[in-house]
C-alpha cells in the first residue's frame, strides 16, 4: 500500500504578504511552508526591517539596553528605579535602548533624555500595544519580533533587566545564552528589582547545582537594586574591557544613503 504523505491547505494568497496587516507579520511569518513566491516576499519584508534597523541605529553609539514591562505604571517604585537607572546610563555616555514602548522602556528612555543623553527604541507592530513613548530621539518600527531582539543585543554593550513578563524573560535568555555560548562578548548583564526576580536568580543558582550551566554562567549575572553599583558593575565590565572612551562628536551619517544621526548631544564614548 502507497504511503500517504500530509499536506498542508493554505487559503493565502501568492501576495498576502504584501497586504498583510503588519502586525500579523511574524504570524504569517510562522504558519509553516507556504508557496515560494510568498516565502520570497516574506524575505523581502524581513530584509527591509533588518535594512531599516541598521540605517537608524548605526550611529547611536555604543548603548546600553534596558529590558522590562510596557505594563509598568508611573507610580510604580520600578518605574521610578528606570528612570534613574536611565540618567546614570546617559550620564556614563552610553545611548539608552529600549523596546520603545511604555512602562519601564519609557522610564528609562525618559531618564536618559531628562539628563540630556541620547535615547533611542526599536519598537514593533502589535494589535494590542505599543505606541512609541515620547523621550525618543529616534525609533525604528519593526515588524518581525526577531529582527527586534537583535538589533536590541546588536548595538549594546550591557543590558538592564527590570521587572517584566515573558517578553523580558525571553530577552534576558537570549542576551544571556549569546553570552554563554561566545556568539557575542561578555558583556555585562545588570538585574534589578532583586524582590522581583529573586525567584528567578534562585532557580539559576539551582540549575548550576544541577551542573546543566557552568558555574562560571553565575558571573554573567549581576544583581542589584543600587543604581550605583549597577553603574560601577557596567564601567568596569563594558567600558574598560573594550577600550571605549569619551569622544567630542559621534561619526558622520549620510542622508542621502538612508543613514540617520542622533545630534550628538553630550559626550559620547565610542
Amino acid at each position: 500500500m502507497a504511503e500517504t504523505v500530509p499536506t498542508q491547505t493554505t487559503t493565502q494568497s501568492r501576495g498576502a504578504d504584501l497586504v498583510s496587516p503588519a502586525e500579523r507579520a511574524d504570524e504569517v511569518f510562522l504558519e509553516g511552508p507556504r508557496s515560494r513566491f510568498a516565502e520570497f516576499c516574506t524575505l523581502l519584508r524581513v530584509m527591509r526591517d533588518f535594512l531599516r534597523g541598521f540605517r537608524t541605529l548605526h550611529f547611536v553609539g555604543p548603548c546600553v539596553t534596558v529590558f522590562g514591562s510596557s505594563r509598568i505604571k508611573p507610580d510604580d517604585p520600578h518605574y521610578e528605579l528606570a528612570r534613574k537607572m536611565g540618567a546614570a546610563i546617559a550620564r556614563l555616555g552610553f545611548t539608552v535602548m529600549t523596546g520603545g514602548g511604555p512602562g519601564i522602556m519609557e522610564a528609562a528612555n525618559r531618564g536618559a533624555k531628562e539628563a540630556g543623553g541620547r535615547s533611542v527604541g526599536c519598537n514593533i507592530e502589535l494589535p494590542f500595544e505599543q505606541a512609541s513613548n515620547a523621550y525618543l530621539d529616534h525609533c525604528v518600527r519593526l515588524h518581525y519580533f526577531f529582527v527586534r531582539k537583535a538589533l536590541l543585543v546588536k548595538y549594546s554593550y550591557a543590558f538592564v533587566v527590570m521587572p517584566g513578563g515573558a517578553g523580558t524573560l525571553d530577552e534576558l535568555f537570549e542576551a544571556l545564552t549569546l553570552i554563554q555560548t561566545g556568539k557575542i562578548k561578555n558583556f555585562p548583564i545588570v538585574i534589578m528589582g532583586t524582590d522581583y526576580w529573586k525567584e528567578l536568580i534562585g532557580f539559576v543558582e539551582k540549575m548550576a547545582l544541577r551542573e546543566t550551566v557552568g558555574p562560571s554562567d553565575l558571573s554573567l549575572i549581576f544583581a542589584t537594586d543600587s543604581v550605583e553599583e549597577a553603574i560601577a558593575h557596567i564601567r568596569s565590565k563594558a567600558i574598560q574591557p573594550f577600550g571605549l572612551k569619551r569622544v567630542a562628536h559621534l561619526r558622520r551619517h549620510f542622508p542621502w544613503l538612508g543613514e540617520r544621526g542622533l545630534s550628538g548631544k553630550g559626550p559620547a564614548i565610542c
